[in-house]
């Protein structure tokens, strides 16, 4: 059994992770930096695998996510790529165009004024 380190693996080996684009980010800060102003949001975390990227959502640092953006490019033709997921990991929403499918979560931003 030979070991190969991952940095001399040929590029066609080593494993590609998914990530989000820049215009997708600026999206999704877009609406965390409302967030965060009107006090629902606290901190952020972004993990890149190799099947998904996901943008997890924290109202304080030391805790679970309360939501988890996923991308999943596997998904596309299918139920599409981005998904909003809640804390109990229930699918909040799902779909191909990331705007459409952050609308659940600026929901959350609507208040009622006395």
């Amino acid at each position: 059994m030979s070991f190969q380190s991952p940095t001399s693996l040929p590029l066609s080996g080593r494993a590609e992770t998914v990530a989000f684009h820049r215009t997708e980010l600026s999206v999704i800060l877009s609406l965390y930096g409302r967030m965060v102003a009107a006090g629902e949001w606290r901190d952020y975390g972004i993990s890149c695998l190799r099947d998904v990227a996901v943008f997890s959502v924290f109202r304080r640092t030391a805790e679970h996510p309360l939501y988890r953006i996923e991308k999943r490019p596997k998904l596309r033709g299918r139920q599409g790529q981005y998904a909003v997921i809640g804390m109990d990991g229930q699918i909040l929403k799902r779909g191909s165009d990331l705007r459409t499918v952050l609308r659940v979560l600026e929901r959350k931003l609507i208040r009622a004024v006395d």
